[in-house]
């Protein structure tokens, strides 16, 4: 992505968080340690204002089928950015510069991911780093059935597969699938071309993501591709996480609890988690492993 539209975004967040169009994210974090990884386990602002909103709006309750995609607020949209989709500031981000990468015409948000999705968010992912994510249907965490994925830019406290890197080979193959000893639910990491050139590495987040879900038995139906699942990219590697609900006792599960930030909906649930333990959270939401790693 170039440098135009990274200023356009620096640009338009802070007018947006000036109007009130854009709110700013409080946070209130915990640091967990489970079989030697790391997790961020975070209570932000943002996400109480999303269930505020999804209830109830002035004058009464919100229409069951409104798309906030279709078409999106101007105030966090960049304009012409991309002929297939629109990009545009999360409203209720978890992080600065949070990003959704939207179709800008409908199509199902359990659809399989296709070249174009991989197209918009390789700009970022190739330039930028950072992590891109989708969450493929409701039980996988997603609040929305109009086509999007996110991302979110290189942070120390931002969701990441950098906790996973040391129990995967570093010099795996291009296109090699593995799994991660800790991890006692089903998933696999595929190994992405490294490169700067979007092109390039759309067409290997496509061949990775179709691999992993072939590994792990996901099929389509009149639905689209079942079960659920979460997709994570970056730091070199791909993750597709079947999901099975997307509550665990009350804590929402998406795609970046598996990327090592487990964000809740209120305080009181930082010590819930810590009770049943990250790794147990993140695997009641998913399936069981079948296999040994």
């Amino acid at each position: 992505m170039s440098k135009e539209i990274l200023q356009r975004l620096d640009q338009l967040s802070q007018a947006a968080l000036a109007s009130g169009d854009l709110l700013p994210v409080q946070a209130q974090e915990e640091l967990m340690h489970d079989q030697g990884l790391t997790f961020f386990v975070r209570w932000v602002s943002t996400l109480a204002a999303k269930d505020a909103a999804s209830v109830s709006i002035p004058g009464g309750p919100r229409d069951p089928n409104f798309n906030p995609f279709l078409p999106p607020a101007p105030a966090l949209t960049v304009a012409d950015a991309s002929p297939t989709h629109n990009i545009v500031l999360n409203k209720f981000a978890v992080c600065d510069l949070h990003l959704v990468l939207a179709d800008k015409v409908f199509s199902e948000q359990l659809s399989p991911l296709r070249d174009i999705d991989f197209q918009v968010l390789a700009n970022f992912l190739a330039l930028q780093g950072g992590l891109g994510f989708y969450n493929g249907g409701g039980p996988a965490g997603a609040s929305q059935r109009h086509k999007h994925t996110q991302w979110v830019p290189p942070a120390e406290s931002n969701g990441s597969l950098a906790l996973y890197l040391d129990e995967l080979p570093a010099q795996a193959p291009v296109g090699s699938v593995h799994r991660h000893p800790a991890l006692a639910f089903e998933h696999r990491f595929v190994r992405l071309l490294e490169t700067q050139d979007p092109t390039t590495l759309s067409s290997s987040l496509l061949s990775a993501y179709q691999l992993a879900c072939k590994e792990l038995g996901l099929v389509m139906d009149e639905q689209g591709l079942l079960p659920p699942h979460n997709m994570l990219a970056g730091q070199g590697w791909l993750l597709v996480v079947p999901r099975s609900v997307e509550l665990v006792d009350g804590i929402s599960v998406n795609a970046l609890s598996y990327a090592g930030c487990i964000y809740v909906r209120t305080p009181e649930q930082i010590e819930r988690v810590r009770q049943i333990g990250p790794l147990a959270v993140l695997a009641q939401a998913a399936y069981t492993s079948t296999r040994q790693a």
